[in-house]
């Protein structure tokens, strides 16, 4: 489902926590988007990952959900969040990644979608270069360091409109430092806040904006069960959830999924990336 208006959702108290992080902009380096590369005059051109086309004026579309009559479809989605100043933190150990998650998802098989900032990549670059090895996930974008795309996003700092696009870029330009070469053309906006001068601001990147109808309410939990019922309750046919990749903000998401998975399982869910999602709204399987 396409809309053009901004959907805020509870799982923004994670965004308001990331405030307290810091409140300038860095300093941005605009770098193109990632575009279907060249192939050589050998070799078949590779397929270019499906989008959605644009939305009405042009803008850059959204989506929520696969088709709910299309099989019993589901897309687990896990955003790695760390802004441009935590750094420190992060040297006095405490941890912004979950490698445990990751080693659950491939031990349960389960295909999943990253939405990473640039800042986590240039942080973690030999786990983003695992992961955007690893054909079973995805790697999209979340910013470069999860700073907001409106000036009301639950405390979060601001990117200036004139940044937002170099933003985005400069995230792409994080996983191709870290050794991510096929970084997807989808984008995340931090605390899922948006309007349509973001995206009429972003259209020129190409990328197809992503949210979530299913919020696992997993920022902060201390309680896995409570997460796991969540989504549980949830979840629908084509359904996008919503999770983190960052330990020490959602302690108990690996808990969770080793609950969430088999029960889908047996109530006859397959779980799919957002590209197979977005390619059978495309009309593509």
């Amino acid at each position: 489902m396409i809309t053009l208006v901004r959907r805020a959702t509870a799982l923004c108290v994670l965004g308001a926590a990331l405030a307290a992080c810091g409140t300038a902009e860095a300093p941005q380096a605009p770098r193109p988007a990632p575009t279907a590369s060249s192939a050589a005059p050998s070799k078949p051109a590779p397929s270019r990952p499906p989008t959605l086309a644009p939305g009405p004026a042009g803008l850059t579309p959204v989506f929520e959900h696969g088709p709910r009559a299309d099989g019993k479809t589901v897309a687990l989605t896990f955003d790695a969040d760390m802004t441009a100043d935590q750094g420190p933190r992060a040297a006095a150990g405490e941890r912004f990644d979950n490698p445990r998650l990751i080693a659950t998802l491939r031990e349960l098989k389960v295909p999943a979608t990253v939405f990473m900032t640039g800042r986590w990549a240039e942080e973690y670059p030999d786990e983003a270069r695992s992961i955007g090895r690893d054909p079973r996930f995805e790697i999209a974008n979340h910013s470069y360091s999860h700073y907001a795309y409106t000036d009301d996003c639950y405390g979060l700092p601001m990117v200036s409109k004139e940044r937002m696009r170099s933003d985005v870029e400069r995230a792409y330009a994080a996983f191709r430092e870290a050794g991510v070469r096929n970084a997807m053309p989808y984008f995340r906006f931090p605390g899922g806040c948006y309007d349509k001068a973001a995206l009429g601001e972003l259209t020129a990147t190409g990328v197809t904006a992503v949210q979530w109808d299913v919020v696992s309410g997993d920022a902060f939990a201390t309680d896995a069960d409570a997460v796991a019922r969540q989504v549980l309750d949830g979840v629908r046919p084509g359904s996008v959830v919503v999770m983190h990749c960052t330990r020490s903000a959602a302690p108990v998401t690996e808990q969770a999924v080793r609950q969430v998975v088999p029960e889908l399982r047996r109530q006859g869910y397959r779980f799919v990336k957002v590209s197979e999602l977005i390619g059978a709204a495309n009309g593509r399987a």
